[in-house]
């Protein structure tokens, strides 16, 4: 029987090169699609695919046309209405020309946007690219590397700590029937045959003897055959497969202030969603946990966390104050791991930063998994930055960097991704 084996690197999708080749082409247009994308998505929707739209004006070939300088002057035939010098009104055509799908006109022309699915791996991808991650912290975010042990039944070999004692005395039992069987029916048929000899009033000597030879033979071949053989053993058979561990909470802490922009909080989300896609690598069930603090700090949705104009001054102890009470009310140590991201321009009033420290080192760490830290501006810092190293050389769990751009971001994760030693 004859077999095909397709050793193409394309498999079946034989449009890959076609589309590898549009997505650079058309890079800058689709990155900017998909930053658009991501302003509009949740972070827990951040681990799909995209359908983006290119505006059709982005993918037009280049064309030889007539250049704008110069002085032309021409009569077209079959003119009647104007002569050189006159001024033309702007056809009032509606926005049916202009094909992206308003209301109809009766005049115009047009072309409909290009619309095109991202898969989720080019839209990761693409989303990441200038956070400059090392190719196998990719991987790691597109796959679940935690595995748990199954049962998948009964195998032949293994080691002594997988017997199946039930199996193998089953297995043993069966194979001590079907060898003993024969020896014992024809056993029987001898002791039969030998009670009616001596049932006899003179047996005959020499049947006698040979009978009883025969039967002692076969007594033996029955004791012969062992209580359990090595082939009756019986291994339980386990498989790893993937799975998440257990359950985590992560609180997303960001700073509103007024210095705190758009551009800053555009990098803080980019934070968010990556400890985010690393922790849905790990655990089953994820709580996203908004708090956002100025001089005082309050429980949010995501939609408000990024985008309310809320404002005010800096008091970040606020924040930690009612980061410690939801722990407390509502997330166990010992039933969830606690991962905390913190995001800000590093400004804080002066005399509250002792107290974030001791929030920090007798309530809040001992509680946490890890402790994340981004500090998004130029290297001025300030007092928060300051304490926040002092409980830095305390905890191996607490993580702090300073990010100017969305380039920066990877350092904070490194420690996370990077495999611990025993």
């Amino acid at each position: 029987m004859s077999q095909l084996i397709d050793r193409r690197q394309n498999a079946g999708k034989k449009s890959t090169v076609n589309r590898q080749r549009f997505l650079r082409r058309y890079k800058n247009q689709i990155k900017r699609a998909v930053s658009d994308a991501v302003g509009k998505r949740s972070i827990t929707e951040i681990d799909q695919g995209e359908q983006i739209t290119i505006p059709a004006k982005d993918i037009s070939e280049p064309m030889f046309h007539r250049g704008q300088g110069g002085h032309i002057e021409r009569v077209l035939p079959g003119n009647d209405n104007f002569i050189a010098g006159d001024r033309i009104r702007r056809p009032s055509g509606g926005s049916g020309g202009g094909g992206d799908g308003s209301d109809a006109s009766d005049s115009g022309e047009g072309e409909d946007n290009f619309v095109f699915e991202l898969s989720r791996e080019e839209f990761l991808d693409l989303y990441f690219e200038d956070l400059e991650l090392p190719d196998l912290v990719k991987k790691e975010l597109a796959r679940i590397s935690t595995f748990k042990t199954i049962r998948a039944g009964v195998t032949t070999s293994g080691i002594p700590n997988n017997i199946n004692v039930l199996r193998s005395m089953k297995q043993a039992t069966g194979r001590r029937v079907a060898l003993a069987s024969p020896h014992k029916r024809l056993l029987k048929e001898a002791e039969e045959e030998l009670e009616q000899l001596e049932a006899q009033p003179v047996p005959d000597a020499e049947v006698l003897k040979n009978l009883q030879k025969k039967i002692e033979h076969l007594k033996k071949k029955i004791q012969t055959v062992p209580f359990i053989d090595t082939i009756d053993l019986r291994y339980n058979f386990r498989v790893r497969v993937p799975s998440p561990s257990t359950q985590a909470v992560m609180f997303c802490v960001m700073d509103v202030s007024g210095s705190m922009d758009e551009a800053k909080k555009d990098i803080a989300k980019r934070f968010f969603i990556l400890l985010y896609m690393f922790l849905t690598k790990n655990y089953e069930k994820i709580e996203l946990v908004f708090i956002r603090h100025h001089t005082s700090a309050k429980e949010v949705n995501e939609e408000e966390f990024f985008y309310s104009r809320e404002t005010g001054g800096t008091v970040v102890s606020s924040a930690l104050e009612l980061l410690s009470t939801i722990i407390e009310s509502r997330y166990p140590p010992e039933a969830w791991n606690i991962y905390v991201a913190q995001a800000s321009d590093g400004d804080n009033w002066n005399a509250d930063s002792p107290y974030c420290q001791e929030l920090l080192q007798d309530k809040i760490m001992p509680l946490l998994q890890y402790f994340a830290y981004i500090e998004i501006m130029p290297r001025h810092h300030q007092s928060l930055w300051e304490v926040y190293q002092l409980v830095k050389e305390r905890y191996p769990n607490f993580a702090m960097e300073n990010i100017d751009t969305v380039a920066d971001i990877y350092p904070v994760f490194h420690e996370l991704f990077k495999r611990k030693t025993a």
